[in-house]
């Protein structure tokens, strides 16, 4: 009667502490939308920035859900941008060979691509994840190794140089619309709700939170902690690869290095959206608010020309306030836990 009790208070303070999360980011995300509302009245409340900001964030936004996923197990996954760089020069290169459109065109062009960039990414992560699991490399090295060698061979495919012109038919993932809607806003819907149901209805979701919360406690439970490594890290090469689809579509054009400012801000999304960078705890609804409050940010920063130097300024040091306030509060809430043990004993 006792453990179950204990359990039930640890179930109850998680979820509490998750749902204070989630309305702290939505009065935040509400406060911003007022904020720019008020200092750029002409510009930012409009029909036309709102469907503007729902067509730019998705390809960051899908960045940021793989980058959640790899905290989620307790790592960290720094190649996502390159994956999706390498990814998105593949796709390019494709639909602009000649040898490859005189064949194929349409929906088979279109289907070339999408298997040629899933299985790219897909391995990309698989090796990721063996240098991890296999080879014992921490996450931070492997996957910062993965990303330099990734980086070099986009640059050494295009000689440097971008690739652009491309067919028409790609243009639809990135700039088209069904019922007034953007197709890259409901690609990240689907994607999103595909990875909030893993993470909640599947056996690899809770495995996940079990190898990041304590991975000796899941090895003893049964769990083959280095398959579940394994899988995470290939789901978040997939999830880059998809969001290279949405770069080269949008832009209608790839070259090395596109994005480079997204993986300072998929982490700071993660962490202010609720997930624990040592792994264990992660909210979706709270990283796609995270992913809106930056979207906000960002197009009234913009709006109120801030520079590119000054938006970096603000994203490195909200990244640290926010790991500062998180290890403050998860410190008090422990101290909280162990004094409720204390009281508990001794009653």
């Amino acid at each position: 009667m006792t453990i179950n009790r204990k359990s039930f208070l640890e179930f109850r303070n998680t979820f509490l502490t998750g749902q204070a999360k989630n309305i702290t980011l939505f009065i935040l995300m509400v406060a911003l939308l007022i904020l720019f509302s008020v200092l750029s009245p002409a510009r930012f409340p409009t029909v036309r920035n709102f469907r503007s900001m729902l067509a730019q964030f998705p390809e960051f936004g899908i960045l940021t859900l793989a980058m959640m996923l790899s905290m989620v197990i307790g790592g960290i996954d720094l190649s996502v941008v390159a994956v999706a760089n390498t990814c998105g020069v593949l796709a390019a290169m494709i639909l602009k060979s000649e040898s490859i459109t005189a064949v194929l065109s349409g929906g088979s062009l279109l289907l070339l691509v999408f298997v040629v960039v899933l299985v790219t990414a897909a391995i990309c992560g698989l090796f990721n994840g063996t240098l991890i699991a296999i080879a014992g490399v921490p996450p931070i090295l492997a996957t910062l190794g993965t990303q330099g060698l990734l980086m070099g061979m986009a640059i050494i495919l295009t000689k440097g140089h971008g690739i652009s012109g491309l067919p028409n038919e790609i243009d639809f993932i990135g700039n088209g619309f069904i019922m007034g809607i953007p197709v890259p806003f409901l690609m990240f819907i689907f994607i999103t709700l595909l990875v909030a149901f893993m993470l909640r209805r599947t056996r690899h979701g809770f495995n996940m939170y079990m190898v990041g919360a304590n991975p000796l406690v899941s090895r003893f439970s049964g769990v083959n902690n280095n398959m579940v490594i394994i899988r995470t890290f290939v789901l978040t090469g997939i999830l880059a690869g998809l969001s290279s689809l949405i770069m080269i579509s949008r832009a209608n054009s790839m070259r090395p290095g596109y994005g480079s400012d997204y993986l300072l801000q998929a982490i700071l999304v993660s962490v202010l959206g609720g997930t624990d960078p040592s792994g264990g705890v992660a909210s979706v609804i709270g990283s796609v608010m995270g992913i809106l409050i930056l979207q906000f940010t960002q197009s009234g920063l913009t709006m109120l020309a801030f520079s590119a130097f000054t938006k970096k300024i603000i994203w490195g040091l909200a990244l640290l306030l926010i790991m500062v306030i998180n290890f403050m509060l998860a410190r008090y809430h422990e101290q909280k836990r162990i004094k409720a043990q204390q009281k508990e004993t001794k009653g």
